[in-house]
This record gives structure tokens, sequence and C-alpha cells, in this order.
């Protein structure tokens, strides 16, 4: 068993570390990592007003229930495509260790084809189900349902285009997180 290895620190290394800029690297985020952040936001705020009018006031606003759980449901999956960007869904790469690389390439860019698959199917199929029940009112609030389906939509769109421009990138590279996690983690010297 290995001992932690705890290294001592002076105040005034500790207080220089303060004054030492950082530069703001904002280069990594996409325009739906902004969207989804904006909409993480007015999802706590609706909650806060839920919890401070429901417990403080003793006379809670029921829209703001409701709302907060529509904003949830864009904000998971507005958020997936972010994940679908950055290859960060639960992936398991254990069996491509054990294979051949030409064999691992192979199985990786067949999961890159159906996932870009998937992603065109769940378009369709959110197509078909707005086109079905798009106009649907809300409970609480005098508005469609529909503004929540548009935003799951166009999030399954922008995870159908992520995912394309993921298996490009993995096809120019020569391969993909499965194959080489280490590569993509920070761990790869």
């Amino acid at each position: 068993m290995t001992a932690e290895v705890h290294t001592r620190i002076t105040g005034e290394e500790l207080a220089e570390t303060f004054d030492q800029e950082v530069p703001v690297d904002l280069s990594p985020y996409a325009a739906e990592d902004w969207v989804t952040l904006v909409l993480f936001w007015v999802m706590a705020g609706l909650v806060f007003l839920q919890f401070f009018t429901r417990y403080v006031l003793n006379d809670s606003y029921s829209w703001t229930e409701e709302l907060a759980s529509y904003t949830l449901v864009a904000v998971v999956f507005l958020g997936s495509a972010m994940c679908v960007r950055l290859s960060r869904h639960i992936q398991v790469d254990l069996i491509y260790r054990f294979l051949p690389p030409a064999v691992g390439r192979v199985a990786a860019t067949v999961v890159d084809g159906v996932q870009v698959a998937f992603f065109a199917y769940a378009c369709w199929l959110m197509w078909r189900y707005i086109s079905l029940v798009g106009d649907e009112p809300m409970v609480m609030v005098q508005a469609s349902k529909g503004i929540l389906y548009w935003a799951v939509f166009a999030a399954f769109v922008l995870m159908l285009l992520r995912s394309v421009q993921v298996a490009i990138a993995n096809l120019r590279r020569g391969y993909s997180p499965l194959e080489r996690p280490e590569a993509f983690d920070g761990t790869e010297a």
C-alpha cells in the first residue's frame, strides 16, 4: 500500500498563488454549453422561487414546478449534445485492450456509425412525436408543450451533427476514445 505524500506549503507560497494571473481559455466551450448554462440557471431560479414561495411565503406558485421540470428536460438533452461533442457518454473500452489494433479500429468505426444512425433515428422519432402532440397545452401555463418538444428536437439534431463531427475526427485521427482513452483523459505522456 502506498502512502500519501503531503508537501508542506507556507502561507506566503499560498498567498502568491492568488497574485498569479491565470489565462482564461473559453475555446473548449461551444454554443450549446452556453445555452445549457443559461437554462440551468433559469431552472435554479425557478426552483428557488418555488422553495421561497412554498416555505417562506406559505403560498407557492404552482407554475414554477412545471417550468422547472421542463427546463430540466432541456438542460439534460442539451447537456447530452455537449457530451456527444466531447465523447463523454458512458462507453465500454475494455474489449479494445484485447483486440488487435486493426480490428479495434474497425469496431470503433462501426460504433461511430451506429451512434450517427441512432441520433438520426431519434431525430426522426422526435419529428413524428411533435407532429402528433406538438400543440398540446401545458398544465399551469398558457403555452404549448411544443416549445419543449422543439428544444428536445433541436438537441437531437445537435447530437446528430456532433456525432458526425466526432466520427469524422476519429477517422482523420486514426483512433477514437474507445481505442486510446488515455489520449483523451490527459494521462498520456
